[in-house]
């Protein structure tokens, strides 16, 4: 039997005395690495609307330069793919708060950009009231089968009623 210089990599030896050593590296594509690049990334993708998909295609993994696929996207980007509807709204608050920031600090430039962006937020928060107010009402004021149908009764009855009377009046005329 042979002696191995470094017994700590020696797992085994095979039938014939030669060792077995520990295998350094495990086989298959090396696991997908995180990034702060990639992260800053996909949320702002999130925050521009973008599909799962379309943002898998987008990352590259640093240790293979390959697109990752959606379930790896899934895998490592949990916390970032959690807060999908606040993406918009969180951008819109960074840009926000970095604008009155530097507007407060005496920026002209930003003061400017400051009063643009508050203009636009409160037309974004008058068009949400709009919509509210416009949408169809709530499901507890919808009316059922039988009430819409008594209600359309009685208006085809109101109807027929002032169409009587017109006639009667246009009759009583001539």
């Amino acid at each position: 039997m042979g002696d191995p210089q470094n017994h700590d990599d020696v797992i085994g030896f095979t039938l014939w005395g030669d060792p077995v050593y520990r295998v350094k590296r495990k086989r298959g594509r090396p696991p997908f690495e995180w990034t702060e690049e990639n992260s800053f990334k996909v949320s702002m993708l999130l925050a521009c609307g973008w599909s799962n998909d379309r943002i898998a295609g987008t990352i590259l993994d640093p240790r293979t330069g390959l697109k990752i696929s959606v379930p790896t996207l899934k895998r490592y980007f949990r916390s970032e793919l959690a807060v999908r509807d606040q993406a918009r709204d969180q951008l819109k608050a960074r840009q926000l708060l970095t604008a009155a920031q530097a507007a407060f600090a005496g920026n002209v430039g930003a003061m400017r950009l400051l009063e643009q962006l508050v203009e636009k937020n409160d037309r974004m928060e008058a068009e949400r009231e709009v919509k509210k107010a416009t949408q169809a009402p709530a499901a507890a004021d919808r009316l059922g089968k039988k009430a819409l149908d008594k209600a359309k009764a009685a208006d085809a009855e109101r109807a027929l009623l002032e169409q009587l009377t017109r006639e009667a009046d246009r009759s009583g005329r001539q």
